[in-house]
């Protein structure tokens, strides 16, 4: 029996769930049980969920079992909104600012849930986001940053007018002390290079626009992207040449 088999035939064993995921989270730890996400996503329902994400930050801080469920929930939640039920883009999107990161990127997983099924709606929803607080355009980001769904040119070069205009919010940006302008930066550290990689023909002109900036975090955005290996097997000559081109702009 696989271990999916084993937690799903578990699952459906059990009258109440937490005590079993608490056990298994594999929290505290570098890496939370995200097969069991998986199948608690999968088999769960709408008020297990609601009760999950009830575990909130303040009762039960990052790197807990407690986080754990609230990952399940905001996950779980993205299997309904796969399947039409869009009343809970509300919740996810209260979720996408909660302080702990792994909850954050549970909302990143439930979103991707939409994009497989229907990615044009994830891109209409995403736009509202991204003209959000800070961590609600790193749930932009990151949901539609994904290889997956991305195969679609167009839906590529979507996302990176999306993924344009957030940057260029950072250019405007005042108060860049908080941790939550720090994971923005950190989540667009690799997203650019995922749709850049998506497609090249619309990605590179506009990636090469911001290498002559002068704002310091942009170019540090850019420079992380550029050590990226899905750009490297993309085009590592022109990789090389952006490299240079971002070291002579700022000797400027």
């Amino acid at each position: 029996m696989s271990k999916t088999e084993y937690y799903r035939t578990t699952l459906r064993s059990l009258a109440d769930w937490d005590d079993f995921l608490l056990r298994e989270s594999r929290l505290p730890g570098p890496r939370a049980n995200l097969e069991l996400v998986s199948v608690v996503a999968n088999e769960g329902t709408e008020a297990q969920f609601k009760h999950f994400l009830t575990f909130d930050a303040e009762r039960f801080p990052a790197n807990t079992p407690g986080e754990f469920l609230a990952v399940c929930g905001a996950v779980g939640l993205g299997r309904l909104l796969a399947q039409g039920d869009c009343s809970v883009l509300e919740t996810l999107r209260k979720c996408a600012s909660d302080s702990r990161w792994r909850v954050r990127e549970g909302v990143a997983m439930a979103l991707q849930r939409l994009g497989d099924t229907d990615m044009s709606r994830l891109l209409s929803e995403m736009e509202r986001w991204s003209r959000g607080n800070f961590l609600e355009m790193r749930a932009a980001a990151a949901s539609l940053c994904e290889p997956r769904l991305l195969k679609q040119k167009e839906y590529a070069k979507q996302t990176l007018v999306l993924l344009d205009r957030i940057t260029a919010s950072i250019s405007s940006s005042t108060d860049r002390n908080t941790d939550e302008f720090k994971a923005l930066k950190k989540s667009l550290g690799y997203c650019w290079s995922v749709v850049v990689a998506a497609n090249p023909a619309a990605g590179m002109p506009l990636m090469e626009h911001w290498f002559s900036t002068a704002d310091r975090d942009i170019r540090w955005i850019m420079r992380e992207n550029l050590k990226k290996k899905r750009l490297e097997r993309m085009n590592a000559g022109w990789v090389q040449h952006s490299r240079l081109q971002l070291e002579r702009t700022s000797l400027n």
